[in-house]
C-alpha cells in the first residue's frame, strides 16, 4: 500500500508539473510624469513658516528602482494679493524647503514649479479648521463591540460650507488612516468622528491596544481638494472582487507649457489641529 501511494504521488506531481506553462504578459507602460506633493499645513499654535514640497517622478508598477526624486527644479509659492513670493530651496534629495512662508487664512496662493523648461502652476486657498474639543474612547460606536475606538468631537462653524480631512495614525502601523468629511447634513452642529481598527492579516495590523499612541490630525480643506482626496481614498481602499477599476486621478497642478505632459499630485493649503492620544 505504501508503494502504491508513493507511485501515485509521483504520477500526480509529474502531471501537475507538466501542465505548468510560462506566459509572458506585456504590461502597458507610460513615460514618467512629475509628481508634486505640496501640502502646506499650518499647525495651530505655530508660526507655520517651516514648509516643504516634495518632487519625484512616477515609476512603472513593477519597476525595482527605489529612488525617483527630482532635483534641479525651481519652486516658489506666490501670495496672490500682494504678489510676495517664497522660494523653496532644493535640498538635492527631492525635497524643497523654506523657513519663511507666511500663512494667512482664506488667502489665495499660487505654486509655480519649473522643471526641464516646463512650467507647472496650481492655485489654492488656505482653509481654516475648527478646534478638536474632545477626545474619548469607547467600544460601542464602531463595527466591533469589543474593539477599542477613538472618538474626536468638534463644533462645525455655522453659515458656511466646511470640508475636513482627518488622519489617524497608530504609531505601531506603517501608514495612517485617512477620512474625508463634509458638513452637508451637519452644518453648525457638533460633529463626532470615530476611528476603529480591526485585525487585518494582509497588512499585519492589529486592533488598538492599551498604551498605544495615536496621532490625530484634523484639516480644513477646500471643496476642490475634498473631491480629489475622496476619489483617492476610495481607490486606495480594498474594495474586493466587485471593486471598480482604479482610474487615473489628476490634481490641480497644470502644465502651462505642455498640457499633455500633466503632473500628478496636488497643491493644498490647510490649517490643522493636531492631537496625540494614548489608548487606555
Amino acid at each position: 500500500m505504501k508503494t502504491y501511494i508513493y507511485i501515485l504521488f509521483i504520477c500526480i506531481s509529474f502531471f501537475l508539473t507538466s501542465c505548468v506553462d510560462v506566459i509572458d504578459v506585456d504590461v502597458p507602460t507610460a513615460p514618467p510624469r512629475l509628481v508634486i506633493e505640496a501640502s502646506l499645513d499650518w499647525k495651530k499654535g505655530t508660526l507655520g513658516n517651516e514648509q516643504f514640497i516634495e518632487l519625484s517622478l512616477s515609476t512603472p508598477y513593477f519597476e525595482s528602482t527605489v529612488s525617483s526624486e527630482v532635483t534641479g527644479a525651481k519652486v516658489r509659492v506666490i501670495n496672490n494679493s500682494d504678489k510676495s513670493e517664497v522660494v523653496f530651496v532644493d535640498q538635492n534629495n527631492g525635497f524643497y524647503t523654506t523657513t519663511s512662508f507666511i500663512p494667512i487664512l482664506h488667502q489665495s496662493y499660487t505654486l509655480e514649479v519649473i522643471y526641464k523648461n516646463e512650467v507647472y502652476l496650481a492655485t489654492e486657498k488656505l482653509i481654516p479648521v475648527t478646534n478638536i474639543t474632545e477626545i474619548t474612547q469607547s467600544t460601542e460606536n464602531g463595527f466591533d463591540n469589543e474593539a477599542i475606538e477613538i472618538n474626536i468631537t468638534f463644533l462645525d462653524p455655522e453659515d458656511e460650507e466646511n470640508y475636513y480631512l482627518t488622519k489617524f495614525h497608530d504609531r505601531n502601523d506603517l501608514f495612517p488612516t485617512l477620512s474625508d468629511e463634509s458638513d452637508e447634513f451637519t452644518n453648525g452642529n457638533e460633529m463626532t468622528l470615530t476611528y476603529e481598527k480591526t485585525k487585518h492579516e494582509n497588512n499585519k495590523e492589529d486592533e488598538l491596544q492599551p498604551g498605544g499612541i495615536v496621532d490625530i490630525h484634523l484639516h480644513g480643506i477646500s471643496q476642490q481638494y475634498y473631491n480629489y482626496i475622496r476619489l483617492l481614498i476610495s481607490q486606495s481602499e480594498d474594495g474586493g472582487l466587485f471593486a471598480a477599476t482604479p482610474a487615473e486621478i489628476k490634481g490641480n497642478c497644470i502644465n502651462k507649457t505642455n498640457k499633455d505632459n500633466y503632473a500628478f499630485g496636488y497643491f493644498r493649503l490647510t490649517e490643522v489641529d493636531k492631537k496625540v492620544y494614548i489608548v487606555e
